[in-house]
């Protein structure tokens, strides 16, 4: 058997709230609800289950996403449209513009938790690198 991720715990104010931001911007999808968890499942099967914890229990954390060209332009276009603050680098040195790392588009971008998200349509190193 391989070893394969299948799922993480994302800490949140309000899971709610970080699920659906999530979702929206994605296009996903809530996938099931138990216990402390808000559980959004990734195309790979991965689910990411975000959970309600006191704010100063809160560590932020980096979440990078590979995503088609077509997916990004739509999540950019959310990101534009909800006036969300967004930048080229993880430094947010390159404010309200993205990326073209490694032949591709990436974003930068926080969550309400407080949480770095990135969205790429390459990986970093390139395909080539990857194949």
């Amino acid at each position: 058997m391989s070893v394969e991720l299948n799922h993480t715990i994302i800490h949140a104010r309000d899971n709610r709230e970080s699920a659906e931001f999530f979702v929206n911007l994605l296009g996903l999808e809530i996938t099931t609800e138990w216990g402390p968890f808000i559980a959004v499942e990734l195309s790979n099967g991965v689910t990411l289950d975000f959970a309600t914890i006191p704010t100063e229990q809160i560590t932020p954390q980096h979440y990078a996403f590979l995503v088609s060209e077509e997916e990004f332009e739509a999540a950019y276009a959310q990101i534009r449209q909800r006036g969300i603050e967004h930048y080229a680098d993880p430094r947010r040195e390159q404010p309200n513009t993205i990326n073209h790392n490694d032949g591709g588009r990436g974003v930068y971008f926080m969550d309400p938790a407080g949480h770095a998200m990135e969205l790429i349509t390459v990986p970093y190193g390139g395909w080539t690198a990857q194949r």
